[in-house]
């Protein structure tokens, strides 16, 4: 059975083709910009990778999953873009999922990556904006709405930092003040400072879920020691609770091979992964 997945970022679109089981075996790139020029050369691959029988899309948000939108981001042309809809309409794949591209990644390391055998996983992305998924007890946590953990607000020391953040809604957040964009807005990247961040953010994530293991994936934290980080966690937590393992994503396309596993959950929800084996 062949799937098609996509992981829409802000500067790029992954798509692939793959199999229930997550395996890739095709990747090819896109590059954003709006949405009608970004979303022909995705029908334009999947039409050369047919016949694809479901397609899941891991996104950038913030969504309304429900309704298959793309809602209140700060990327102008894409916001409240009928996603689902649009991608129906280009490429003929009735069977179109869609979650969050944490969620995907998330789902992905859980089932095969980093985190197997782990009960509680946090996920985190650190790349031009910062989003985060969590896995408890087995489950992925949904509500209302999706969690934007990037946007938790965490300690800002202006004497030490004083730079104001980049983030639209809450200027320093932690999205605002250690994601790709804030960095690139200072001009440099000050390792010990994005890490005393994330750490914060690590020591609230551990505080509300009580995870196995925390992952830290994304562009950012390739400048990041995770070592670093958990200790750091550690120290801010003062043996009020342990602190998780911090460690990187294991698998290349986590958000990729979470939206194939997204594809197969919806097939599988209409009867027909079941009856086509």
């Amino acid at each position: 059975m062949r799937l098609g997945a996509i992981e829409a970022g802000g500067t790029k679109f992954l798509c692939g083709v793959g199999d229930e089981r997550g395996r890739l075996l095709d990747v090819t790139r896109v590059a954003t910009r709006g949405p009608e020029e970004t979303l022909r050369d995705v029908q334009r691959y999947f039409a050369a990778q047919a016949p694809v029988e479901a397609l899941g899309i891991s996104c950038f948000g913030p969504l309304d999953v429900a309704r298959g939108l793309i809602t209140g981001t700060p990327k102008q042309l894409w916001r409240n873009f009928p996603i689902v809809a649009r991608l129906r309409q280009l490429t003929g794949i009735a069977c179109v999922a869609l979650d969050t591209d944490v969620h995907g990644a998330v789902l992905a390391e859980c089932r095969l990556g980093a985190g197997r055998g782990f009960s509680t996983v946090v996920y985190v992305t650190v790349g031009t904006g910062i989003g985060g998924g969590a896995v408890v007890s087995g489950r992925l946590v949904r509500s209302r709405e999706h969690p934007e953990m990037g946007h938790m607000r965490i300690p800002h020391d202006w004497v030490r930092d004083p730079f104001a953040g980049t983030c639209e809604a809450h200027g320093d957040c932690l999205e605002g003040l250690a994601s790709g964009a804030a960095i690139a807005r200072r001009g440099h990247l000050d390792a010990g400072l994005i890490t005393d961040y994330l750490a914060y953010a690590a020591c609230n994530l551990t505080c509300l879920f009580a995870p196995d293991l925390l992952i830290f994936g994304g562009g950012v934290m390739q400048s990041i020691d995770h070592g670093v980080l958990q200790r750091r966690t550690a120290q801010l937590l003062n043996g009020y609770m342990e602190a998780p393992p911090v460690v990187p994503p294991q698998l290349e396309h986590p958000g990729l091979v979470g939206a194939l596993l997204l594809a197969a959950q919806a097939l599988s929800a209409r009867g027909e992964l079941t009856a086509k084996g």
